[in-house]
């Protein structure tokens, strides 16, 4: 079966008008996953929260920190790491699942980094691990989303490049769709993806719409049925 189209950036700029949690409730309507599979369960933290969101398509790849080389001082830096990403779909998001017995000991992706992935398209990082560098990194304006901060890099190094990872309990892969902000990640799929924010809009007016009955003086539990009815 042949893969979706990628989409134009109006419909990516349409994605970011709305926040993660009515992305996630649009693609709910259509059925095409379980409820509770396809985002982060809550332990990946988004460490800019006023950002807006951050929407593009993955490219994924495996990381450890803890250990060191079996020789030499440091590893090796990833020059087909960087190709990879830049051949992939725009907007980037690079996607490294820790698999370290403990995450998080060493951190990739700070200010150093952090200009790499900019100079490369990315509009963010996404790991179960560390990030570092915070306040260099805002400045940048890289959308950072990792399961912890670390002082140092450690022996951080990357491998298994454009493999399924897992990050949070939400699967991903190369190209991989995906919606962030402060509420976490979601991922949106690419048969259904330009159709989201249409959907989106909608459950969005109808949200407001109960709001303001609920805030209102003709509001009655009968009533509220009613109002439900009309539930997109």
């Amino acid at each position: 079966m042949a893969s979706a189209p990628l989409l134009t950036e109006e419909e990516l700029s349409s994605l970011r008008q709305f926040d993660t949690c009515m992305i996630a409730n649009a693609i709910e309507t259509f059925h095409v996953r379980l409820r509770n599979t396809g985002f982060t369960d809550g332990k990946v933290r988004c460490m800019f929260l006023e950002a807006p969101p951050m929407v593009g398509y993955a490219v994924t790849a495996r990381l450890r920190s803890g250990d060191p080389p079996i020789s030499g001082a440091v590893f090796r830096d990833r020059g087909d790491l960087w190709t990879r990403i830049l051949n992939s779909p725009a907007p980037r998001i690079l996607v490294l699942e820790d698999i370290d017995e403990k995450p998080g000991r060493g951190a990739f992706v700070g200010d150093m980094h952090a200009a790499i992935l900019n100079a490369l398209g990315c509009a963010g990082y996404v790991t179960n691990g560390a990030v570092r560098e915070l306040p260099s990194v805002r400045r940048m304006g890289l959308q950072l989303f990792a399961g912890s901060v670390a002082v140092s890099h450690a022996y951080a190094h990357i491998f298994d490049i454009g493999v399924p990872v897992t990050i949070d309990g939400m699967e991903v892969h190369t190209a991989t769709l995906l919606h962030g902000d402060q509420h976490g990640i979601v991922s949106v799929p690419s048969e259904i993806a330009a159709q989201v924010p249409k959907i989106a809009a909608k459950l969005q007016r109808f949200e407001r719409e109960v709001i303001e009955f609920c805030r209102s003086k003709d509001f009655s539990v009968p009533k509220l049925g009613d109002v439900m009815k009309r539930m997109p």
